[in-house]
């Protein structure tokens, strides 16, 4: 018999039930023979117990031993068979696989675990949306639009210039992509200084060990891996409307669009729409965004709704309640010109529109239905079309994991990614155990006045503790650079979120101003550490900077006292 494990009946049929049919379903599936030996159903079976005991030194069951070696329990059996011990302990040889690791995706991810090899599954450049399309582009439009407001309040501090200053697109769309294309190249020399093998190829698993992988001239070529980490990310999703494919574009198309896109129409209240709409706007186009039901679903709507109050001051028109229907073409050009017809949510009122550009950004739809999930047994959440993983991204199938943005109910975010992904290759390959911690994650929104947070929203942190054991402290303040030119007096807004039943420790961080990437990362490194509101309070802020406002809140919300702040 070449395994078995010892099982001593538990009273209420629970926890030593349960793993012992874990560890019992286990062997089935790898068609291993094994023996069971329930205890209290022999004679003298405490004794038995007793000299286990003394053996092992667990008390736990299953007691799991294979060919006279002592596995352990339920989880360390489980390990085991992850990391291989379990074949080797069967008698099983390892079989001859072309690589030790294959990464199917060539995003943020995907680049972070890699470290034997890599199939991409994009035939387009490597670093994937964030690097192409997202993140890098973004910010980069982002600073533009940044840049043309600083020029409208350098004529207060004294910079003359008579000129009329105008945005060429062109200059700047030429720009951003060559910085992005000095980064694909460097990704392609760092992989090739890391002796990592980089096939530009769709992939698709044939086998659980074993993939097909089709490059763009419909070339095949056959790889298999002993383990494998699925990183293929998401793409824009469309309206299923007539003319949304046809006729609209997405954020994978903006930052390369070869034309200033003109009067805008973007569908979507996601951070993507509110930041694509938020730079269009501040390059001095005719800019609509078009809202569904909320802004920014998922975040603090108390600053979701600050966010869309200044967009709006600011010349963002907003057409609430409203969706689309129908987009027809009604001149072509670049831009051309479209017709969009929406219909209320609420009532039977519909209207019409011309704009140049329709932009479509209402969510993404994870890369996971083409490449051969059912044939490599990897359970997907057919709704989604997200994966399932333990803590440690290990899928149902314990050779294959999943990082990123594919992974059901984490952050989809770059650097939550790079994390997963460097942290489970260390894991793999170099006999670490930390896992990816995904509480208290940071991450700012790249509106016109960026929104930056950490941890629970208000709404969650009520939900969770209680509206009774919350205290808000919060802030409105005048930043310093805004008062020569006299604009965004008190708009910018500060406020934590404290859990009074644990000394008002801070279990929400929201700050909507300028640089607010920069003053959330500081402050989610001190929540990591625990950070209560007496701490922030003996705190000495840096003046005069926008960051110190937390280091003098005193008002809080449930008081209703102003807070407005005048002068420094």
């Amino acid at each position: 018999m070449s395994a078995f494990y010892v099982l001593r009946a538990v009273s209420n049929l629970s926890d030593g039930i349960i793993f012992a049919l874990q560890v019992k379903n286990l062997f089935k599936d790898l068609n291993v023979q094994f023996g069971v030996l329930e205890l209290d159903l022999v004679e003298e079976g405490s004794s038995y117990q007793d000299v286990l005991f003394e053996m092992t030194g667990q008390k736990t069951v299953p007691n799991v031993f294979i060919n006279k070696t002592h596995v352990g329990g339920c989880d360390k059996t489980m390990q085991a068979h992850k990391d291989g011990l379990l074949r080797q302990l069967l008698g099983e040889e390892e079989p001859a696989y072309d690589y030790d690791l294959i990464v199917i995706g060539g995003g943020s991810g995907g680049l972070a675990c890699s470290k034997v090899g890599l199939v991409s599954m994009h035939i387009s450049c490597l670093g994937g949306t964030c690097v192409n399309v997202g993140c890098i582009p973004k910010k980069l439009m982002h600073q533009t639009a940044l840049l043309g407001t600083a020029l409208q309040d350098s004529r207060n501090f004294g910079w003359e210039f008579d000129k009329k200053v105008e945005h060429n697109w062109e200059t700047m769309k030429t720009a951003v992509n060559n910085y992005i294309s000095s980064l694909n190249w460097g990704y392609r020399v760092q992989l090739r200084d890391k002796n990592v093998s980089y096939v530009n190829s769709y992939a698709e698993f044939m086998e659980p060990h074993k993939i097909k992988a089709i490059n763009k001239r419909g070339k095949e070529t056959f790889h298999t891996a002993a383990k494998y980490v699925l990183a293929t990310g998401e793409r824009p999703r469309y309206l299923g409307i007539p003319g949304d494919k046809e006729f609209c574009i997405t954020s994978d198309d903006l930052f390369s669009l070869p034309y200033c896109p003109g009067k805008t129409l973007v569908v979507g209240a996601s951070y993507v729409a509110l930041e694509c709409a938020g730079f269009l706007a501040g390059l001095g186009l005719d800019v609509t965004v078009m809202v569904r039901s909320i802004l920014l679903r998922g975040f603090d709507q108390d600053m979701a709704n600050r966010v869309g109050e200044h967009m709006e001051e600011h010349g963002v028109r907003f057409l609430r309640k409203f969706v689309p229907t129908k987009v027809e073409q009604l001149e072509t050009g670049s831009p051309g010109r479209l017709k969009v017809t929406a219909k209320s949510t609420e009532t039977d009122e519909a209207i019409e529109g011309e704009y140049n550009t329709v932009l479509i950004a209402v969510g993404r739809d994870a890369c996971t239905g083409n490449i051969g999930l059912d044939k490599a047994g990897v359970k997907v959440n057919e709704k989604n079309g997200k994966i399932p993983a333990n803590d440690e991204e290990q899928t149902n199938v314990p050779h294959i994991y999943a990082i990123g943005d594919i992974l059901e109910g984490k952050w989809e975010l770059t650097p939550v990614a790079i994390q997963a992904g460097k942290l489970l290759a260390r894991r793999l390959f170099g006999g670490s155990t930390v896992k990816c911690d995904y509480i208290n994650v940071p991450t700012t929104v790249f509106t016109p006045l960026e929104y930056g947070c950490c941890g629970l929203s208000e709404e969650k942190a009520v939900e969770m503790y209680g509206e009774e054991n919350i205290e808000v402290y919060h802030s409105l303040f005048w930043p310093l650079e805004f008062t020569v030119p006299g604009r965004d007096n008190n708009k910018c807004y500060a406020k934590v979120v404290c859990n009074k039943l644990d000394s008002e420790r801070v279990v929400g961080f929201h700050y909507l101003g300028p640089s607010a990437g920069e003053v959330t990362q500081g402050y989610a490194a001190a929540m990591k550490c625990g950070m209560t509101k007496e701490q922030l309070d003996i705190t000495i802020g840096i003046h005069p900077t926008c960051a110190e406002i937390f280091t003098t809140m005193e008002i809080t919300k449930r008081s209703g006292a102003d807070i407005t702040q005048a002068g420094c």
